[in-house]
């Protein structure tokens, strides 16, 4: 059944909705026309004719099937200013969904993997960061992702690598294929990382193999600031509780849950909402899954009914989860609480 279309002006309040995005790939911001102008600049042949093509084509049954092309798509990615591109193409279509934080992961291992230099991509980025905020008055940071079907050892060496940029990188993650690599198996890695100071997060796809396991892997073993996705932990409540206690935030992604498993899993985001949980909404990897950030508030609002009372507190909840200085997350609070304000005395 397909979910009723929310009124127009709910579908103005959430783009208008002050919102941090705290789970949003940078390479997964790579749109079709943006790839093909990279190529072009790159020398890079491409085997579809356009960009329309391009979009056609994507077509996933579950997450390996979607990094086949996430990472085929990521060659043309080569130089500072092909990073730099691609960020500020996100930042700008972002600034116009109300997002006025985020939190961006990055992939250097995909990169420098092809012989791609880690400053090249770091570089890159930050430049964008820097301008985003002069130029958009959105604030970025940059959260490096571990590929965990790659080997421990060279998360750690990746690790190493990025240590000369540690003022640029507030965190580090993990991402990819899941399925036989837990989170324990970057347990040195992660606790390492936590000495440099990095603040620590992991993906927990939803319906993956073990994922109950793994989800408490990350609250126990690991000890992580956040989850990334997480929303399986819904049918634990054991899962529930440990995560309600630490007070840790799940950073879910409604419209590419429907995209690599069976349905947008509405009813564990909002039951984990309900049940006190510091659930956020986010994108993921929007070219790729056909939704930015406020389409994702936008597509759980039409299939769970929310409120704008629960689209608040997801907003609220992304504020609050965020690694930002207190002051900072006190700026944003106030101006969500002032935009909601406005709001309900518009429609009173």
């Amino acid at each position: 059944m397909t979910a009723p279309s929310i009124p127009s002006d709910l579908h103005r309040f959430i783009h208008g909705l002050p919102k941090a995005e705290l789970h949003v790939h940078i390479e997964g911001t790579l749109e079709p026309e943006l790839k093909f102008e990279l190529a072009q600049r790159n020398g890079i042949p491409l085997e579809p004719a356009t960009p329309e093509e391009v979009r056609a084509s994507y077509d996933y049954g579950d997450l390996p099937s979607f990094l086949a092309v996430y990472y085929e798509s990521m060659r043309v990615l080569l130089t500072a200013d092909d990073f730099y591109d691609l960020a500020m193409a996100y930042f700008r279509k972002v600034a116009g969904q109300g997002v006025r934080y985020a939190e961006v992961f990055f992939d250097p291992q995909a990169h420098t993997s092809r012989g791609v230099p880690f400053q090249n991509v770091i570089g890159g980025l930050r430049r964008a960061l820097v301008d985003a905020r002069r130029d958009l008055d959105v604030h970025g940071e940059l959260i490096m992702c571990f590929l965990r079907d790659f080997t421990a050892e060279h998360a750690m060496s990746t690790l190493m690598e990025a240590l000369p940029y540690r003022h640029w990188i507030l965190g580090v993650g993990l991402d990819s294929d899941e399925k036989g690599h837990p989170p324990v198996k970057f347990a040195a890695v992660f606790a390492r990382a936590r000495t440099e100071g990095f603040r620590l997060t992991m993906h927990c796809d939803v319906d993956q193999e073990n994922t109950h396991e793994h989800i408490r892997q990350v609250l126990e073993d690991i000890a992580a600031d956040r989850i990334d996705h997480g929303s399986n932990a819904f049918e634990r409540p054991e899962l529930v509780e440990r995560i309600k206690e630490r007070g840790i935030g799940l950073t879910c992604c409604p419209i590419s849950n429907g995209w690599i498993s069976e349905g947008i899993k509405e009813r564990e985001i909002v039951g984990l909402l309900e049940a006190g949980v510091r659930v956020t909404v986010n994108s993921d990897d929007p070219a790729y899954f056909g939704g930015y950030v406020g389409d994702n508030y936008v597509r759980l609002a039409e299939a769970a009914d929310l409120s704008r009372e629960q689209l608040v507190q997801l907003a609220r909840n992304s504020f609050e989860v965020a690694w930002l200085p207190n002051r900072a997350r006190e700026r944003y609070l106030a101006e969500l609480e002032e935009y909601a304000r406005d709001a309900r005395r518009l429609s009173a």
